[in-house]
């Protein structure tokens, strides 16, 4: 999926945000969130989220959740660099992994499976 907050935003700005964000708030991580592309579930009001480290993928969902609030019958599923993250898995060590060559830990939601999961 390509990021529309990529499009957007020059490399060197992001980096720098990224970097600066990181020093200011080290136990956090830099998280842009976006709705996956051909997906009916609702738009994400906001994209950046400045998550702690101890934070599960779980709870990160359930955040989201919340935030386009989603009915609870309806399924929601997060990826990473097109990949299913465990849901017991910390954001950071998500965030270690899967990082941006920018700084940030890019996200996508979708309403379906829509990727398959290689875990």
């Amino acid at each position: 999926m390509r990021s529309k907050f990529k499009d957007e935003h020059p490399f060197e700005k992001r980096k720098a945000e990224a970097e600066r964000i990181r020093q200011k708030y080290p136990d956090r991580i830099p998280v842009i969130c976006e709705k996956a592309d051909r997906t009916d579930i609702p738009t994400i009001d906001k994209k950046k989220y400045l998550v702690p480290s101890d934070l599960t993928v779980g709870q990160f969902v359930y955040v989201i959740r919340k935030r386009i609030k989603l009915a609870p019958e309806k399924a929601i599923f997060i990826f990473v660099d097109e990949v299913l993250p465990p849901t017991a898995a910390l954001m950071s060590a998500i965030y270690e992994e899967h990082k941006d060559e920018d700084g940030f830990l890019y996200v996508s939601y979708s309403g379906e499976n829509t990727f398959g999961s290689e875990l």
